[in-house]
């Protein structure tokens, strides 16, 4: 806690709204506090915490009455744990707040806005997340190793025991992973565990800042055959994350309604709810209006995901990444599903250059599915490429507010936009936006 703000005694107020980062604002004289927790019309006791840049972060101590929205959290470790902070809400209610911030960054720009708002994407609500980062922290004053995420006002690793949102069995393995870490002769050389979920196998990519010993190896086999996960070991870089058994088979996931079934590495990006994916492949599809006679230019594209999906419903893709690791598992991907009319490209798209291959061909649709930072750069070269249809996806909304109004003024209608609740239970969100060439 701040300096200053232990000794203040606790404070009664209203909470005035939720805003974009899912705390609650309380407007008193003095100083606005932001509270974890809590829900709009709330009568809530906080007490601050952490000075910000104006404003005081704040915890709630006890809610004196209670919006309609809220329930009881499923995980005994909300509140403590980072993973989540809307447990407390209403999957509803998380939804529309969630498109109501969409709306306010949107309302940031004047005259920007769409032609019609599109129904928000849903799916599950629990074990849902494939794709994860865990801490892992030997903690001498508990006697023993933690595997979690983060807690919420610090940046410790949360001590628990079980995860509501992980997919498949990672959620129940927390406490194992905890036990096996602290018999290693490295427990406390071990800082995280990144998760992969796969169709076939769940892959746990270890960084060990030391070689594991023999003994270690061994339990690491042992764990691994128990509980049917697979283990990688990462001593270095990226390109150092090699599988404790040699004979590993890749890990794959499916896409049901295009018959496709994917290959990637366990540090791949791949998108984190499977079931929303696959909703937002058709969605995308739906918004592009494709036919046998369009060229599709799929920006970001990594491994495929949105390209192999797409080249069942037009004459051709062509897609464009940075990563040359990640177009070699796209053109991969593509000799699996037997599809043939996609091609893949490595160029950086940050800093597009005028001998780009992709830039000397046609295209009649884009698809970008950029990374937080946005598609700024590589926008310009649009009208230039023949795009009379663009649909961008997004997992930073507010960067696709600020490239939307690039968009428009390139000559583009904001035809239609909505949310996708990708991460139930956190605040997080991503959007899909589509966009038409004025006459």
């Amino acid at each position: 806690m701040s300096r200053g703000l232990a000794s203040r005694p606790p404070q009664t107020a209203i909470v005035a709204r939720l805003n974009n980062k899912g705390l609650g604002e309380v407007n008193i004289p003095g100083r606005q506090a932001r509270i974890h927790h809590v829900l709009e019309g709330e009568q809530i006791v906080f007490r601050r915490r952490r000075r910000r840049r104006g404003y005081d972060e704040a915890e709630l101590v006890e809610l004196l009455e209670s919006s309609a929205h809220r329930v009881d959290p499923r995980c005994p470790h909300f509140g403590n744990c980072g993973g989540c902070s809307m447990q407390h809400i209403d999957a509803g209610h998380q939804v529309r707040l969630k498109q109501a911030w969409y709306q306010e960054l949107l309302g940031g720009y004047p005259g920007l806005a769409p032609g019609r708002w599109l129904a928000p994407l849903t799916g599950p609500q629990w074990g849902y997340r494939r794709r994860a980062r865990l801490g892992v922290k030997k903690v001498d004053g508990k006697g023993r190793v933690l595997v979690g995420f983060r807690e919420v006002f610090k940046s410790y690793v949360a001590d628990m025991d079980g995860c509501e949102i992980l997919a498949g069995r990672v959620g129940q393995l927390i406490s194992p992973l905890c036990r096996l870490i602290d018999g290693l002769s490295i427990n406390n050389r071990l800082p995280q565990i990144e998760v992969a979920v796969a169709d076939n196998v769940t892959a746990l990519v270890l960084r060990v800042l030391d070689d594991p010993s023999a003994d270690d190896l061994a339990a690491l086999r042992r764990f691994s055959k128990q509980h049917d996960v697979r283990f990688y070991l990462q001593r270095k870089g990226l390109d150092s994350v090699k599988p404790l058994l040699d004979d590993a088979p890749p890990l794959h996931y499916r896409i049901p309604t295009f018959e496709l079934e994917m290959e990637f590495s366990p540090i791949d990006f791949i998108q984190v709810n499977g079931a929303l994916n696959e909703k937002m492949l058709m969605l995308a599809i739906d918004l592009l209006a494709l036919d046998r006679s369009d060229h599709l230019l799929d920006l970001f594209c990594g491994l495929g995901n949105f390209s192999l999906a797409i080249a069942r419903h037009c004459g051709r893709v062509t897609g464009v990444d940075g990563d040359e690791k990640l177009i070699g598992q796209a053109r991969e991907n593509a000799k699996r599903n037997n599809i043939k009319n996609a091609r893949f490209l490595q160029a950086d798209l940050f800093q597009p250059g005028e001998n780009d291959q992709w830039r000397d061909d046609r295209y009649s649709c884009v698809l970008l599915d950029p990374p937080r930072s946005g598609a700024n750069e590589a926008l310009r070269l649009l009208p230039g490429l023949g795009a009379r249809r663009i649909v961008y996806v997004s997992c930073n909304p507010v960067t696709l507010a600020r490239d939307s109004a690039s968009l428009v003024e390139l000559g583009y209608d904001f035809v239609a936009t909505g949310i996708m609740d990708m991460f139930p239970q956190t605040r997080h969100a991503e959007a899909i936006a589509l966009f038409e060439k004025r006459d």
